[in-house]
């Protein structure tokens, strides 16, 4: 039986979130069809999470949550070597509104299930209600057996934080700090916060993300752990690029940082794509009240760090730009004993997201 711990702190109790690059049980996705978000009644964007859940399966057991309405569909179009589940949610983003798994050096497993608005609640989120994205965490730890702690009054998203499995957490100021998340708490709260529900000693905070108007700011768009005292860091030297600014203010942050263990970071880079990528008008996409809307001209947050490292292998979005092969490359480069696997994920980003987002990676007791 799954139970509420109360009173104590996983830092308390000695559990630690581990690295991504660490070694994982299964990833958990959750099946994309609302038609206000996702264009042409999210078909395209169900075809590339089947190829997104394919490409995670050959490395690490898949399980995907979807919706009655869509569980059939969904079944069909996925192996018989990942489960699916029905599930209720709101859309499609699991990082976010799912349970961030913590374990200790005994073989257990617990959960953190943080409180979700949508990024922004009332203030400035993305979609309301959420009601059902905040029940995932709590359903999904309930399926597998597994304690959690609940952080109510505390709003975080799992793409807003990476951690190293040794004392350090990564985030921005621009969301952490963000009016819709926990404006009641400050810096120093904050801190103390991720520190005591992910077990660490030190907090590496960079300025801002590339995405202010979608998650404001998560940090999985521009930096990552790649291994103990090695982080990766989105980079371009073109001035015209869209995440210029914020690319090269995030490397000069890093570059300047030491993590817990008062090791100097290695920074690698990590390209932006050549090209912008744009929400086009001939899109179908519902306009609902309470949504926000996706319009013609908008920008997609095009980021090659919104990877997935799992087991042997990393999962990493492609775009159909000319830099796809470059990225590639230097992935491989972060991860010589990983099978790089690159995957087309356009139809993702124009949803608002990418590999990163939409997973969640359960580590191995």
């Amino acid at each position: 039986m799954a139970k509420r711990i109360v009173g104590t702190t996983p830092k308390a109790d000695g559990f630690r979130m581990p690295a991504e690059f660490e070694a994982q049980e299964q990833v958990w996705m959750i099946w994309p069809e609302r038609p206000d978000n996702w264009r042409d009644g999210a078909k395209p964007a169900q075809k590339s999470f089947a190829n997104v859940a394919k490409a995670i399966s050959r490395f690490t057991k898949m399980n995907v949550l979807v919706s009655q309405a869509q569980y059939a569909n969904c079944r069909e179009q996925l192996p018989d070597d990942i489960r699916v589940i029905e599930m209720s949610s709101n859309d499609a983003w699991v990082r976010d509104c799912g349970p961030t798994f913590i374990i200790n050096d005994k073989g257990e497993i617990r959960a953190n299930d943080w409180d979700f608005n949508a990024w922004g609640g009332l203030v400035d989120g993305l979609y309301f209600p959420w009601d059902q994205d905040e029940l995932i965490a709590r359903k999904v730890t309930e399926i597998e057996g597994i304690d959690t702690y609940k952080t109510k009054g505390f709003v975080l998203e799992g793409g807003s934080f990476h951690v190293d499995g040794q004392g350090t957490v990564m985030t921005t100021d621009m969301c952490l700090l963000s009016e819709g998340r926990n404006p009641h708490m400050s810096k120093t709260e904050i801190e103390q916060m991720l520190c005591d529900h992910l077990n660490c000693e030190k907090v590496l905070w960079i300025k801002d993300g590339i995405d202010p108007d979608e998650t404001n700011g998560h940090v999985d768009d521009v930096a990552c752990f790649v291994a103990p005292g090695e982080v990766a860091c989105i980079y371009t030297d073109d001035t015209n690029s869209p995440f210029y600014a914020e690319a090269q203010a995030a490397y000069k942050t890093l570059t300047e940082l030491t993590d817990a263990k008062g090791r100097a970071l290695k920074v690698h880079k990590l390209c932006c794509p050549k090209n912008a990528i744009t929400i086009k008008g001939d899109f179908a996409i519902d306009t609902v009240e309470g949504t926000l809307p996706r319009e013609d001209g908008d920008i997609c947050i095009t980021s090659y760090m919104n990877f997935l490292i799992t087991n042997g292998g990393v999962i990493v979005p492609q775009y159909g730009d000319e830099n796809d092969a470059l990225a590639l490359t230097q992935v491989q480069e972060m991860f010589p004993d990983k099978e790089i696997v690159g995957v087309d994920t356009l139809e993702i980003v124009y949803g608002g997201g990418n590999i990163h987002c939409v997973t969640q990676q359960q580590p191995k007791k």
